[in-house]
């Protein structure tokens, strides 16, 4: 690729977008060079702002628990990992050593009231439909891999209408490993028949981030999604954006 490409960092309180040091790393490198064929997103946080139906569905899993409501800020905090470990550490977190007979009514009841809350307000980021819509009419194959139940994950990716821009959909429970193992972004790499060279994971998290370097694909992950900004810093993803559309500049 002709042009260098600057990482941008959306700083929280100023809003503005600075420019960050680049390491010389191997993957800096291709991330220039090399020729993208496929893309893989992440959803919670990356396609679509999925937090506030979770945190909706969440407090009124705790109030028919009795337990103190968490709210939008504190329930961002723990997505990523699916929706059992959302709901068991957000109940752990109040309530010490639960029963596990508690663990599995709090969970039923979460499934049921996010099924019928599912899209109240959740809702596509800005120039997610425009980016997909460009990689697709310039044959870049896209999938989406997410740690969320299949129940939850394909409805969502049909109601906001981008369910066809993917070759390959895996969920939560697709397959028998998830994020952050590598596997789920080896296996699409497999069934698309793309090297890990010529692909580029696109998340918002740590999870997203270790898969990515398991599996020796690029990252780039979204500083608009759930993981505070110190946090992705540390993370170290091979490129950070501030929005979708700027995915053009890096394929």
């Amino acid at each position: 690729m002709a042009r260098a490409i600057a990482c941008i960092l959306v700083h929280r309180e100023s809003h503005r977008s600075v420019r960050a040091t680049r390491t010389q790393d191997p993957f800096q490198a291709a991330m220039k060079t090399s020729k993208t064929k496929l893309v893989i997103f992440d959803l919670d946080g990356t396609l679509i702002d999925t937090a506030p139906d979770l945190a909706y569905s969440m407090d009124l899993v705790m109030r028919e628990l009795h337990l103190p409501a968490q709210g939008l800020e504190n329930v961002r905090s723990y997505i990523g990992h699916g929706v059992r470990r959302l709901v068991e550490d957000i109940v752990s977190s109040v309530e010490k050593q639960p029963a596990q007979a508690t663990l599995e009514r709090a969970l039923d009841s979460f499934n049921t009231h996010y099924r019928e809350h599912l899209v109240r307000e959740s809702a596509l980021y800005p120039g997610v439909s425009e980016s997909l819509v460009w990689l697709q009419a310039r044959g870049i194959k896209c999938a989406c891999v997410t740690n969320k139940p299949g129940d939850f994950a394909n409805p969502l990716l049909r109601h906001f209408q981008i369910e066809k821009y993917f070759d390959v959909v895996v969920s939560g429970d697709t397959l028998e490993k998830k994020k952050p193992d590598p596997f789920p972004l080896t296996y699409v790499c497999n069934q698309l028949g793309v090297d890990a060279g010529e692909c580029i994971m696109v998340g918002d998290s740590e999870n997203d981030i270790e898969a990515a370097r398991r599996a020796g694909i690029r990252s780039v992950c979204m500083s608009y999604g759930y993981t505070p900004q110190e946090d992705i810093i540390a993370l170290k993803p091979d490129v950070v954006l501030d929005s979708c559309v700027k995915l053009k500049e890096l394929v």
